[in-house]
């Protein structure tokens, strides 16, 4: 008879006479997280049971068993504590406490992003939790968005001590210095190279988690895990203060600290971030003053709902309809309303509807915003503290003074172009390069002339305009209109310019649509850079509804998504937002599109539906 032993068969299944397994609430790659129940003491636990196939693997093995013997000597309130190690007919589990919550890779794949409250408070609990560790002579290499847990209630718990290790050499090492252990894009510097770790590396991994939550993204992503890993010892992360520009100060500040490719310009230990960080928290609490009051009563209150808040109002996209009482965390939709726009009510056709007159240029209001926490937002942050009053970028920040003169100015000069042009263009009706419009195409128009018109339907050209301060700073060569139907590709060319004037106030508008998703058509920006270069593409979208595509390449843009390659990033939201992508590719021409958009007021009953973008930009890196 064979005395070779294996594994039982899968659960449910009763481990040492005392775990009865319910079951499977996650597995990774080592490992499988079971609901289980204490027989002996009636509570519900989580029991961490290593995959059959490692099992037999007695380093893995022992391995498992001393990620239970060091975290069971760590006592902290955001560290998840661990009851129990046990063997069973060759099976090897860790009995823990079970986390009735979340993982942040969950929230993130839900939200997107976190508000800077959130982050905060998530930032210090997991750092506190670091330090015990650290403290205790443990490195847990391996923080990442899956490795922390969040309960209802608010409370951070980090867990998966699975590969940490001392950070004093002692006896056996069942890792060695020079693998490259945890998760490719959360490794610190001196994971990638190999060398010696301390609790720095801990904090470097920590910052790549607080980045992520506020930014939406990793800063370094490559096409594989190993290009992901090498990206942070090549170049530095993209300045967080771009992506997201009205965070509490000081908070972008202490996450590039943490990001120090040298681990001596870091923070020394997790005590130190914690106290950075309430530090941010404190600073972003006190009143924030404004020069343009001059009186010490009260700032007025927006009376119209429907104007458009500042686009970082809210972090995160409206999340689909769950149970409050289970998600508390769960943020609160911006209230905005419909963009207005100046494009007629027009179907696909070309057809007008008599029923509505023209239609009053758009400007949207900018009323402004009361002292205290956000109009329309509720404080979700689990610490309790009030809402942090933000900055608003002053590239993008809504002034009244100022902007009147400038319209008024602009207004006053595109009179004086305008009469130039009618009679420039009126003495010479046969040989002008602009012909008059006439209501009927030329029957003979050929296919390419259709396509040329769908690409290149209406340019700011620095090139050929000579240099035109909206573009160049922001990044861009020109922009024109997109539109896939090139049988009637005017999308308000007239209008492109106003997503490079540095005024959100101003919006490039589609024409209005009886179907919300554009007929199945795709119509938006074509921007084009000076040169090939990677960087971060920005999109201020004003519709309260939009679903959009981006695509980047560096061959000449075609009026065929299909010849655009793969795009590289779709996003969607039922709010005026500020879209940032990075573009890890380098592209001279990136195309931005929508497939859904909302309601307009400036449009007819008939015709409801249309997009709006405000401002777009590219900042390259280097």
């Amino acid at each position: 008879m064979s005395t070779t032993t294996s594994p039982p068969p899968l659960p449910p299944a009763v481990l040492a006479q005392r775990y009865r397994l319910e079951r499977r609430l996650a597995q990774g790659g080592m490992a499988e997280v079971w609901l289980g129940t204490d027989l002996s003491l009636s509570r519900q636990v989580a029991v961490k049971l290593l995959k059959p196939n490692l099992a037999s693997d007695p380093v893995v093995a022992e391995r498992f068993r001393r990620e239970a013997i060091a975290v069971a000597q760590l006592n902290h309130p955001n560290i998840v504590a661990v009851y129990d190690a046990i063997e069973d007919n060759g099976r090897q589990a860790v009995v823990m406490q079970l986390v009735n919550g979340k993982s942040l890779r969950q929230l993130l794949d839900e939200q997107k992003k976190l508000s800077p409250e959130l982050t905060i408070h998530i930032g210090s609990c997991v750092a506190g939790a670091l330090d015990a560790a650290h403290q205790a002579g443990m490195v847990h290499r391996d923080v990442k968005p899956g490795n922390i847990l969040i309960t209802p209630d608010g409370r951070v718990l980090l867990t998966d001590f699975g590969i940490a290790k001392g950070l004093e050499p002692a006896g056996d090492d069942l890792t060695n210095d020079n693998i490259m252990m945890g998760t490719a894009k959360y490794l610190s510097p001196e994971q990638v190279r190999g060398k010696r770790l301390d609790g720095r590396a801990d904090l470097y991994s920590l910052g790549l988690v607080l980045y992520e939550c506020l930014a939406g993204r990793v800063p370094f992503l490559g096409q594989n895990d190993a290009d992901t890993a090498l990206a942070r010892l090549q170049r530095d992360p993209t300045d967080l203060a771009r992506l997201r520009p009205t965070l509490p100060p000081g908070l972008a500040e202490l996450i590039h600290k943490l990001l120090s490719r040298r681990p001596d310009q870091r923070h020394p230990s997790g005590a130190a971030v914690k106290a950075a960080l309430a530090e941010v928290s404190a600073r972003a609490h006190e009143p924030v003053a404004d020069p343009t009051v001059t009186d010490a009563g009260p700032r007025p209150t927006p009376i119209d709902p429907t104007l458009r808040k500042p686009y970082d109002q809210a972090a995160t996209h409206p999340l689909p309809t769950r149970d409050p009482v289970a998600d508390p965390l769960r943020p609160s939709a911006r209230t905005t309303g419909s963009v207005p726009t100046t494009e007629p009510a027009a179907r696909r056709t070309g057809q007008v509807p008599s029923v509505r007159g023209p239609v009053a240029p758009p400007i949207r209001t900018a009323v402004p915003r009361p002292a205290g926490p956000p109009v329309g937002r509720i404080d979700r942050t689990p610490t309790g503290s009030a809402a942090i009053q933000r900055r608003p970028n002053r590239r993008f920040e809504h002034r009244r003074g100022p902007s009147l003169m400038v319209v008024g100015g602009l207004l006053l000069i595109a009179l004086v172009l305008s009469l130039v042009l009618w009679n420039t263009l009126g003495a010479d009706d046969d040989g002008g390069e602009f012909p008059t419009p006439t209501s009927t195409p030329p029957a003979d128009a050929s296919a390419s002339s259709a396509v040329a018109a769908a690409t290149v339907a209406a340019t700011v050209d620095v090139a050929s305009a000579g240099p035109v301060p909206g573009l160049v700073a922001a990044g861009l060569a020109s922009v024109r209109t997109f539109d896939t139907d090139t049988s009637s590709p005017d999308e308000n060319d007239d209008q492109v310019g106003r997503v490079t004037d540095a005024d959100p106030a101003t919006v490039w508008t589609t024409r209005c649509y009886a179907d919300e998703r554009l007929a199945g058509q795709a119509v938006g920006l074509l921007a084009t850079l000076p040169a090939a270069a990677q960087g971060v593409f920005s999109i201020d979208i004003a519709s309260d509804r939009w679903s959009i595509e981006v695509y980047a390449t560096t061959g000449a843009p075609s009026a065929a998504l299909a010849d655009w390659g793969e795009r590289i990033a779709a996003e969607s939201g039922s709010a005026t937002e500020v879209v940032t992508l990075p573009v890890t590719s380098a592209a001279t021409n990136l195309l931005v599109v929508f497939r859904q958009v909302g309601t307009s007021r400036a449009c007819t009953d008939e015709f409801p539906f249309s997009g709006a973008i405000a401002e777009v930009a590219f900042d390259p890196l280097g």
